[in-house]
C-alpha cells in the first residue's frame, strides 16, 4: 500500500488539494500499476513563518520591500 506525505509552504484551497491527490493517485495508478483504493496521501501545510530556506523564513524572503524601501529613500 503506497503512503504518500506531501508538505507544501502556506495554504492550498480544499480544491487543489483535491487535485494533488487526484494527480498523484493516478500517477501511482499509471506508473507502478497500484490500486487507487490502498493509495494514501497526506499533505501538511506547513506556515511560512516555519518555513526556511538559503537561510532565511519563507515569510521574510516573500514580504513586501516596503520597509526596507522607505528606510532607504530617507537615508538618501
Amino acid at each position: 500500500m503506497p503512503f504518500v506525505s506531501i508538505r507544501i509552504s502556506g495554504s492550498a484551497s480544499r480544491d487543489q488539494k483535491a487535485g494533488i491527490v487526484a494527480d498523484v493517485t493516478a500517477s501511482l495508478v499509471a506508473r507502478l500499476g497500484k490500486n487507487p483504493a490502498a493509495v494514501q496521501i497526506v499533505i501538511e501545510e506547513v506556515s511560512v513563518e516555519n518555513y526556511g530556506a538559503g537561510g532565511q523564513l519563507i515569510a521574510d524572503r516573500d514580504a513586501p520591500k516596503l520597509q526596507e524601501d522607505a528606510h532607504a529613500e530617507s537615508s538618501q
